[in-house]
C-alpha cells in the first residue's frame, strides 16, 4: 500500500496516478476520508482513555457524595470509552480496506495509457530472414510434436486446454533452462530457492494479487490456500512482519517453482501450443533492497535478463510498460519481448518490476538503520518462464531439416547436444 502521509500531504499525485492506471479516481477521496476518521477517533480515544485514568485516581481520595458522583462519571466515561474504541476499530479497518484497493504510484517516466501504449526502449539481435534462407518456419508446436518434446493432445486428456507434457528432449530443455538461469543468478549473487507453491491469504493480498489480478488466481477453498502464479509471491513474503538491518541489504533471492494461472479473460488467445498455459514452471529474481536503491536495482534486473536472453542468442526488445498494465504493486515495469518468427511480432519473455516500499507495507517487511525503522523497497524480475522460453527457442533456432540447433549456453546441461533431432515416427 501507498504511504498514507504521503496521500495527506499530496492527493493531487495519488489522483494522476490512478487516472493514469484507468482505476477509480474516487477511492483517493474515499480513503482520504477513512483516513480522516481514523486519526480523529484515535485522538478521541486517547483523550478519553487519559480522562477516565486521571478520574481513577481521583476516587481513592474521594468520600460520600463527591466519590458516588465520581464513580457515576467513571461509569459514563467508561461507555464513552467503549464506543470511541469501537469507532476507532471501525474507521481503522475502512482505511485499511481501502487502502489495500488502491495501486502503486505510478512513476512519473511511464508512459500512460493502456496495453498497447508501451514505448520500446531497446532492440537487440537479429531477426531471420527464412525466406532468404529457402524454408518456411514451423511453429513451436510442430515443431516440438516432431522432437517428440511436446504433447499437448495427451495433456488436455489428463487436465483439459492449456495443459501439456513436456517429454524427452523437452523435458530435458527444460531443465537446461533451469540449471542455466540458476547458475547465472548464482554467480550474480542470488541465493536460490525453492519455494512453496500454496500460500496463505496474506501472501497473496500482501504481493497484490487479490485485487485486479484476483481472477486469474487458483483459490483452494476448504483450505484457504493460494496457488501462486509467480514465486514473487513466497519471496515477497519470506520475511514478512521481520525488521532487516540496513547493512544486510540488498538480499537477492532466485526463486524456482511452478505457477498456476487461469488465464481468465484470454479464451481465444493464444490457444495452439505452450505459449499460454494454465501451469508451468518459472525462475524469478526478487530483491529487497534499500528504497534509494530500488531504480537503480531496477535496472540491474533488467540487465540480468538482457545477459539471459542474449546467452540463448534471441532476438528482442525491451519495452517500456504503459501506466494501465503495470498490476497494482509496480511503479514502473520493463518487460523483455523475444521474436516470435510464425507470430511475426515479439512476445513477453521477461518482466522487471519496481515495486519500491508498496509490497514491504502490505507485509510490514522493513528495515532498521542507525536512524529509524522504516519500509524497505521491492523487486522481482522473471528470468526464465519455461515454456515460453521454449516457444522462442524452438521457433528462432530451427533448421530446414525440423532439427533445432542448441544455444551454446545450453548445452552443458543437454549432454554436449549441439542439435536437437526429430525422432523417427
Amino acid at each position: 500500500m501507498i504511504d498514507l502521509r504521503l496521500l495527506r500531504e499530496d492527493p493531487d499525485r495519488v489522483r494522476a496516478s490512478q487516472r493514469a492506471r484507468g482505476e477509480d479516481v474516487a477511492l483517493v477521496d474515499a480513503l482520504l476520508s477513512a483516513d480522516e476518521r481514523r486519526r480523529s477517533s484515535g485522538v478521541r480515544f486517547d483523550e478519553l482513555r487519559s480522562e477516565q485514568k486521571a478520574l481513577g485516581k481521583l476516587i481513592p481520595k474521594a468520600s460520600g457524595d463527591e466519590k458516588a458522583e465520581l464513580l457515576k462519571k467513571t461509569g459514563q466515561l467508561a461507555a464513552d470509552v467503549k464506543a470511541a474504541d469501537a469507532e476507532q476499530h471501525e474507521a481503522d479497518e475502512e482505511t485499511k480496506r481501502l487502502a489495500l484497493q488502491l495501486g502503486n504510484l505510478v512513476h512519473p517516466d511511464v508512459p500512460v495509457g493502456g496495453e498497447e501504449d508501451f514505448v520500446v526502449l531497446e532492440t537487440h539481435g537479429t531477426i531471420r530472414d527464412f525466406g532468404a534462407e529457402g524454408f518456411e518456419p514451423k511453429d513451436h508446436l510442430e515443431l516440438g510434436e516432431a522432437l517428440g518434446a511436446i504433447d499437448v493432445e495427451r495433456g488436455a486428456k489428463v487436465s483439459g486446454s492449456r495443459f501439456y507434457y513436456l517429454t524427452g528432449v523437452g523435458a530435458l530443455l527444460e531443465l537446461a533452462l533451469v540449471n542455466a538461469a540458476i547458475a547465472q543468478a548464482t554467480e550474480a549473487g542470488f541465493i536460490p530457492m525453492l519455494t512453496p507453491a500454496l500460500v496463505r491469504p496474506r501472501a497473496m493480498e500482501g504481493t497484490g494479487f487479490l485485487g485486479q489480478a484476483a481472477e486469474n488466481v487458483y483459490h483452494l477453498e476448504k483450505d484457504d490456500f493460494y496457488l501462486v502464479g509467480t514465486s514473487e509471491v513466497p519471496l515477497a513474503a519470506y520475511h514478512m512482519d521481520e525488521i532487516l538491518d540496513a547493512d544486510k541489504l540488498p538480499l537477492r533471492y532466485a526463486g524456482f517453482s511452478p505457477c498456476f494461472r487461469r488465464e481468465a479473460g484470454t479464451y481465444g488467445k493464444d490457444t495452439r501450443g505452450i505459449f499460454r498455459v494454465h501451469q508451468f514452471d518459472k525462475v524469478e529474481m526478487f530483491s529487497y533492497v534499500l528504497p534509494e536503491d530500488a531504480e537503480n536495482e531496477h535496472q540491474r534486473l533488467l540487465d540480468w535478463e538482457k545477459q539471459w536472453l542474449t546467452a540463448l542468442e534471441l532476438p528482442f526488445q525491451v519495452i517500456d510498460v504503459a501506466s494501465g498494465d503495470l498490476g497494482a504493486s509496480a511503479s514502473r515495469k520493463f518487460d523483455c519481448e523475444a521474436w516470435i518468427p510464425t507470430q511475426g511480432k515479439y512476445r513477453e519473455l521477461t518482466s522487471a518490476s519496481n515495486c519500491d516500499s508498496f509490497q514491504a507495507r502490505r507485509l510490514s517487511v522493513r528495515l532498521r538503520d542507525d536512524k529509524k525503522v522504516q519500509p524497505l523497497a521491492t523487486l522481482n524480475g522473471t528470468l526464465c518462464a519455461v515454456p515460453r522460453t521454449i516457444v522462442a527457442i524452438l521457433e528462432n533456432h530451427q533448421l530446414a531439416d525440423g532439427s533445432v540447433r542448441v544455444p551454446e549456453v545450453l548445452r552443458p546441461y543437454l549432454g554436449g547436444r549441439e542439435v536437437l533431432t526429430p525422432v523417427a515416427k
